[in-house]
């Protein structure tokens, strides 16, 4: 399947980081708004297969059609430039500057977002009949999540941000782990099958995802569940991008450059 060593991944990681980064602000929208879109509608998808199944294994085996579909597009997620660009950064890599880091990460978390809402809006549509009846049992399933990782969390005090920042970090360990297997095969199959594993776990470990969130909770909120948007934006948001980014850094970008690089 083309493998690809792990010295030349690093160095392919790194071009993919400096090329994201360089990219225009037109195109980083238009790509990130798109990623948003295609991994928010695989959640939807996986939520109903596991809704209508019964079976929460079978929507996580299913999930990763989005994020393989997405990437295979060259489209982009926050969680996967959390840590691309820095390692083009840490490589001083010629024009590449923090403020430029930051910029990428804005612009790719603005995109994102846009997608997500979108999506969340049209799926709102789908399980109420356009607002015009209740939420369908997907959609109370939706609710059901935003209100468990919201005020679920908030209960437990410090120990629900603790518990919700870990499952931040660990869920970018192995998105992050996607991201690179992503580039790990010149081969779509050999692609496909490495992008499946990391992404199929951490669906299922019920591991805090920033972007899937920006879908979940906001269409939580737009089907009446009882949780408000400070709640969602305290007490999920904000703590799973940064450990999001703690995740993607600590577990996955620094140890391949700093062994591999």
């Amino acid at each position: 399947m083309s493998y690809v060593k792990p010295n030349d991944l690093v160095t392919t990681m790194i071009d993919a980081g400096e090329s994201k980064i360089f990219l225009s602000t037109r195109d980083t929208i238009i790509r990130s708004t798109m990623g948003g879109a295609f991994l928010t509608i695989a959640a939807a998808f996986a939520v109903t297969v596991s809704v209508t199944t019964g079976v929460p294994l079978l929507g996580a085996l299913l999930f990763p059609v989005g994020f393989i579909m997405l990437y295979l597009l060259g489209y982009d997620l926050l969680t996967g430039v959390f840590v691309l660009g820095p390692l083009a950064w840490l490589d001083k890599r010629p024009g590449v500057t923090l403020r430029g880091v930051l910029r990428n990460w804005g612009l790719v978390f603005v995109g994102n977002f846009i997608g997500a809402f979108t999506i969340a809006v049209l799926m709102a549509i789908v399980v109420t009949n356009g607002f015009a009846t209740p939420p369908n049992e997907v959609g109370e399933a939706i609710g059901h999540i935003g209100e468990g990782r919201t005020v679920g969390y908030a209960e437990h005090g410090a120990s629900g941000m603790l518990t919700l920042f870990v499952r931040a970090v660990l869920c970018n360990a192995m998105v992050a782990t996607g991201v690179a297997l992503a580039m790990i095969s010149k081969s779509v199959s050999g692609k496909v099958i490495a992008m499946w594993m990391p992404i199929m776990l951490f669906f299922f470990m019920g591991f805090e995802h920033s972007i899937v969130n920006m879908f979940l909770f906001p269409s939580g909120l737009l089907l009446g569940a009882d949780f408000t948007l400070l709640d969602y934006l305290i007490w999920n948001e904000i703590p799973t991008v940064v450990g999001n980014l703690v995740g993607g850094l600590l577990f996955v970008g620094l140890p391949l450059y700093f062994t591999y690089g």
